[in-house]
């Protein structure tokens, strides 16, 4: 039936029977009785046929689109089965968020096309959710599972949040022993669009809504970090952003007792999210693989 399919995916790309023979190095003939085949298998009429024109019927409509996404993940599983490194190729276009993408993913690109290489990468670090669909990404990485049924989603890491602040931070403003003590304090803040910020703060069973404030904001964590690191406020941020700094002493861990979050649901998890079938396009899955693999090893 896969071949029949494709014959119909032909046809309706070239506009007739006679156009899509020639691509297909069919007889006109030929392409029409498959089209009759595939039809007695399904017990439906796909097309409406006149002599001017072929136009789905409801029911051809609704079987295209699912039958195009089960033909991709049928040629993406044989290429999966078949793949080397030699044969993996093309090229994956990632959009991830600027933190991430330049402190955890940048580092992986040079081995994995070294690994890799006949496939090509086009990455994009920007902090703004891009739709894949559209913008025709393979493959994001983002924090939390997304709403979007129509993208499948593979996890990477947690995504566990912290307060920091620097050691002369501390020596001149103190370190602050409640979670109601951080509000007097200048924060460095995650830009959410948002009037007022607020840290959620838990402990077993105990939760705060704190109110926070501070003279400097970005959409990306780079510019909060730099900052935190100099001294300049106290800081919420991921842990596989700071975890070189606070080995070297320039961070200090600040209400290590409490679970520190930007969301009152807490910090989320990081998953690889793509569009696409079951079984995706060897490129991509070779690529969430060896993040995978490179990620377990450093963590």
């Amino acid at each position: 039936m896969l071949e029949l399919i494709r014959i119909l995916l032909q046809v309706l790309a070239s506009g007739s029977f006679s156009k899509a023979g020639i691509v297909l190095h069919m007889a006109p003939s030929s392409v029409a009785r498959s089209i009759d085949n595939l039809e007695h298998q399904l017990g439906v009429t796909l097309l409406h046929r006149s002599t001017r024109q072929l136009r789905l019927t409801e029911e051809g409509e609704h079987f295209v689109e699912q039958a195009s996404l089960l033909l991709e993940d049928a040629d993406n599983l044989v290429a999966a089965l078949r793949q080397n490194s030699r044969e993996i190729s093309g090229t994956l276009r990632i959009s991830v968020f600027e933190s991430f993408g330049s402190q955890i993913i940048s580092p992986m690109l040079a081995p994995f096309l070294q690994r890799y290489p006949n496939a090509n990468i086009e990455i994009n670090l920007d902090n703004r959710m891009v739709d894949l669909t559209r913008e025709k990404i393979d493959l994001a990485i983002r924090i939390g599972r997304p709403a979007d049924s129509g993208l499948r989603a593979r996890h990477l890491m947690p995504n566990r949040t912290q307060l920091y602040a620097a050691p002369d931070y501390l020596t001149h403003y103190g370190m602050p022993q409640t979670p109601e003590e951080v509000s007097q304090h200048n924060c460095l803040l995650l830009s959410q669009d948002r009037q007022r910020n607020y840290w959620h703060f838990s402990r077993g069973r105990t939760h705060h809504r704190i109110p926070v404030q501070g003279n400097l904001s970005s959409k990306g964590g780079t510019p909060l970090l730099r900052a935190a690191e100099h001294g300049a406020g106290l800081l919420l941020l991921s842990s596989w952003m700071t975890q070189d700094l606070v080995k070297a002493g320039k961070l200090v861990i600040c209400l290590p007792e409490w679970q520190v979050s930007q969301y009152e649901d807490g910090s989320g998890e990081i998953y690889a999210v793509y569009p696409g079938g079951k079984y995706p396009k060897p490129l991509l899955r070779a690529f969430i693989d060896f993040m995978v693999e490179q990620l377990k090893a450093a963590h």
